[in-house]
Protein backbone atom coordinates (compact mmCIF):
# COMPACT_ATOMS: atom_id res chain seq x y z
CA UNK A 1 0.00 0.00 0.00
CA UNK A 2 1.39 3.49 -0.83
CA UNK A 3 2.84 5.36 2.14
CA UNK A 4 0.37 8.27 1.94
CA UNK A 5 -2.58 5.83 2.15
CA UNK A 6 -1.00 4.04 5.13
CA UNK A 7 -0.65 7.40 6.92
CA UNK A 8 -4.23 8.39 6.08
CA UNK A 9 -5.54 5.05 7.37
CA UNK A 10 -3.63 5.54 10.63
CA UNK A 11 -5.11 9.03 11.15
CA UNK A 12 -8.64 7.80 10.48
CA UNK A 13 -8.20 4.87 12.89
CA UNK A 14 -6.83 7.17 15.59
CA UNK A 15 -9.71 9.64 15.17
CA UNK A 16 -12.32 6.87 15.34
CA UNK A 17 -10.81 5.39 18.51
CA UNK A 18 -10.69 8.80 20.20
CA UNK A 19 -14.28 9.61 19.18
CA UNK A 20 -13.34 13.20 18.42
CA UNK A 21 -14.47 15.30 15.45
CA UNK A 22 -11.63 15.57 12.97
CA UNK A 23 -11.20 16.59 9.35
CA UNK A 24 -8.69 14.70 7.23
CA UNK A 25 -7.21 16.24 4.11
CA UNK A 26 -7.55 14.23 0.90
CA UNK A 27 -4.17 12.78 -0.07
CA UNK A 28 -4.36 14.50 -3.46
CA UNK A 29 -4.75 18.00 -1.99
CA UNK A 30 -2.17 18.46 0.78
CA UNK A 31 -2.22 22.25 0.42
CA UNK A 32 -6.02 22.64 0.80
CA UNK A 33 -7.26 24.55 3.84
CA UNK A 34 -10.09 23.11 5.93
CA UNK A 35 -12.02 25.49 8.18
CA UNK A 36 -12.97 24.17 11.65
CA UNK A 37 -16.39 22.53 11.47
CA UNK A 38 -16.43 22.32 7.69
CA UNK A 39 -16.93 19.04 5.84
CA UNK A 40 -14.71 18.40 2.84
CA UNK A 41 -14.94 15.58 0.30
CA UNK A 42 -13.03 12.61 1.63
CA UNK A 43 -13.07 13.91 5.21
CA UNK A 44 -14.06 11.96 8.32
CA UNK A 45 -17.44 12.96 9.72
CA UNK A 46 -17.68 13.89 13.43
CA UNK A 47 -18.17 10.78 15.54
CA UNK A 48 -21.71 10.45 16.94
CA UNK A 49 -22.16 10.77 20.70
CA UNK A 50 -22.96 7.43 22.28
CA UNK A 51 -24.86 7.74 25.58
CA UNK A 52 -23.26 5.81 28.42
CA UNK A 53 -25.00 2.60 29.40
CA UNK A 54 -24.86 1.49 32.99
CA UNK A 55 -21.94 -0.87 33.22
CA UNK A 56 -21.54 -3.63 35.77
CA UNK A 57 -20.42 -2.30 39.13
CA UNK A 58 -21.28 1.37 38.57
CA UNK A 59 -24.99 2.00 39.09
CA UNK A 60 -27.75 -0.55 39.36
CA UNK A 61 -31.01 0.60 37.72
CA UNK A 62 -33.58 1.68 40.29
CA UNK A 63 -31.16 1.35 43.23
CA UNK A 64 -30.87 5.05 44.13
CA UNK A 65 -33.35 7.42 45.76
CA UNK A 66 -34.75 10.67 44.35
CA UNK A 67 -32.86 13.83 45.37
CA UNK A 68 -36.26 15.54 45.85
CA UNK A 69 -39.54 13.80 46.46
CA UNK A 70 -39.55 10.06 47.13
CA UNK A 71 -40.29 6.73 45.49
CA UNK A 72 -43.82 6.95 46.92
CA UNK A 73 -44.32 10.51 45.61
CA UNK A 74 -41.73 11.10 42.87
CA UNK A 75 -41.11 14.63 41.59
CA UNK A 76 -42.40 15.86 38.26
CA UNK A 77 -39.71 15.69 35.58
CA UNK A 78 -40.06 19.07 33.88
CA UNK A 79 -37.29 18.40 31.35
CA UNK A 80 -35.77 14.95 30.73
CA UNK A 81 -32.23 14.09 29.69
CA UNK A 82 -31.56 14.77 26.02
CA UNK A 83 -28.28 13.29 24.79
CA UNK A 84 -26.42 15.49 22.31
CA UNK A 85 -25.78 14.09 18.83
CA UNK A 86 -22.08 14.87 19.21
CA UNK A 87 -19.95 15.11 22.33
CA UNK A 88 -19.83 18.92 22.23
CA UNK A 89 -23.22 19.46 20.57
CA UNK A 90 -26.40 20.92 22.06
CA UNK A 91 -28.51 18.82 24.39
CA UNK A 92 -29.80 18.60 27.95
CA UNK A 93 -27.14 16.93 30.06
CA UNK A 94 -29.31 16.04 33.01
CA UNK A 95 -32.92 16.01 34.21
CA UNK A 96 -34.87 18.93 35.63
CA UNK A 97 -37.01 18.01 38.64
CA UNK A 98 -39.81 20.34 39.72
CA UNK A 99 -38.90 21.68 43.17
CA UNK A 100 -39.65 24.84 45.12
CA UNK A 101 -36.93 27.22 46.24
CA UNK A 102 -35.88 26.24 49.75
CA UNK A 103 -36.89 22.59 49.32
CA UNK A 104 -34.46 20.09 50.83
CA UNK A 105 -32.28 18.06 48.48
CA UNK A 106 -30.92 14.67 49.50
CA UNK A 107 -28.04 12.59 48.21
CA UNK A 108 -29.38 9.68 46.14
CA UNK A 109 -26.49 7.43 47.17
CA UNK A 110 -23.39 7.35 49.38
CA UNK A 111 -20.49 9.48 48.24
CA UNK A 112 -18.06 12.32 48.85
CA UNK A 113 -18.50 16.00 47.99
CA UNK A 114 -16.13 16.71 45.11
CA UNK A 115 -17.10 20.31 44.29
CA UNK A 116 -18.99 23.19 45.88
CA UNK A 117 -19.06 26.55 44.15
CA UNK A 118 -20.64 28.82 41.60
CA UNK A 119 -20.61 27.89 37.90
CA UNK A 120 -21.53 30.84 35.67
CA UNK A 121 -24.23 32.26 37.97
CA UNK A 122 -25.54 29.15 39.72
CA UNK A 123 -24.47 27.46 42.96
CA UNK A 124 -23.49 23.86 42.16
CA UNK A 125 -22.60 20.83 44.25
CA UNK A 126 -21.02 17.66 42.85
CA UNK A 127 -20.84 14.29 44.61
CA UNK A 128 -18.33 11.57 43.72
CA UNK A 129 -20.00 8.20 44.27
CA UNK A 130 -16.90 6.21 43.35
CA UNK A 131 -16.19 3.94 40.38
CA UNK A 132 -16.18 6.94 38.00
CA UNK A 133 -19.74 8.01 38.91
CA UNK A 134 -20.49 11.67 39.73
CA UNK A 135 -23.76 13.54 40.23
CA UNK A 136 -24.31 17.30 40.22
CA UNK A 137 -27.09 19.52 41.56
CA UNK A 138 -27.97 23.10 40.63
CA UNK A 139 -29.00 25.59 41.77
CA UNK A 140 -28.21 24.26 45.26
CA UNK A 141 -27.43 26.21 48.42
CA UNK A 142 -25.26 24.06 50.68
CA UNK A 143 -23.05 24.38 53.75
CA UNK A 144 -21.13 21.20 52.94
CA UNK A 145 -17.40 21.40 52.25
CA UNK A 146 -15.34 19.53 49.67
CA UNK A 147 -14.37 16.03 50.89
CA UNK A 148 -17.42 15.80 53.19
CA UNK A 149 -18.81 12.28 53.26
CA UNK A 150 -22.53 11.96 52.55
CA UNK A 151 -24.85 9.02 53.00
CA UNK A 152 -27.80 8.03 50.85
CA UNK A 153 -30.82 10.10 51.90
CA UNK A 154 -28.74 12.73 53.71
CA UNK A 155 -29.74 16.37 53.17
CA UNK A 156 -27.03 18.06 51.09
CA UNK A 157 -28.66 21.47 50.72
CA UNK A 158 -31.73 23.30 49.52
CA UNK A 159 -32.97 24.39 46.10
CA UNK A 160 -31.75 27.94 45.46
CA UNK A 161 -33.19 30.68 43.28
CA UNK A 162 -32.13 30.91 39.65
CA UNK A 163 -31.30 28.10 37.29
CA UNK A 164 -32.51 27.61 33.75
CA UNK A 165 -36.11 26.57 34.48
CA UNK A 166 -39.06 28.85 33.90
CA UNK A 167 -40.25 27.87 37.40
CA UNK A 168 -38.13 26.61 40.29
CA UNK A 169 -36.48 23.27 39.66
CA UNK A 170 -33.43 21.19 40.48
CA UNK A 171 -31.13 20.25 37.62
CA UNK A 172 -29.73 16.78 38.33
CA UNK A 173 -26.75 15.63 36.30
CA UNK A 174 -24.98 12.29 36.10
CA UNK A 175 -21.57 11.49 34.65
CA UNK A 176 -20.04 8.04 34.27
CA UNK A 177 -16.36 7.99 33.38
CA UNK A 178 -16.63 11.65 32.38
CA UNK A 179 -19.57 11.16 30.01
CA UNK A 180 -23.05 12.53 30.75
CA UNK A 181 -25.82 9.95 31.18
CA UNK A 182 -29.51 9.98 32.04
CA UNK A 183 -29.87 10.02 35.85
CA UNK A 184 -33.50 8.82 35.87
CA UNK A 185 -32.75 5.09 35.42
CA UNK A 186 -30.88 5.24 38.76
CA UNK A 187 -34.22 5.75 40.51
CA UNK A 188 -36.61 4.06 38.06
CA UNK A 189 -35.92 0.60 36.75
CA UNK A 190 -37.23 0.86 33.20
CA UNK A 191 -35.81 -2.45 32.00
CA UNK A 192 -38.47 -4.65 30.37
CA UNK A 193 -39.87 -7.52 32.39
CA UNK A 194 -38.91 -10.97 31.15
CA UNK A 195 -41.30 -13.88 31.61
CA UNK A 196 -39.60 -17.13 32.50
CA UNK A 197 -41.10 -20.58 31.88
CA UNK A 198 -42.73 -22.30 34.83
CA UNK A 199 -40.40 -25.06 36.04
Amino acid sequence: MPKHLVALTAVVSLAASAALPVSVQPATAPSATVRPGSVQPGSVQPAPFEPVLFRAGSVHPGAWSWPVGSHAVPPVVSAPFDAPETRWGPGHRGADLAAAAGQEVRSPADGRVAFVGVVVDRPVLTIDHGDGVLTSYEPLASDLAVDSRVAAGQVIGTVADGGHCAASCLHWGLRIDGVYADPLPTVRDTRPSILLPVP
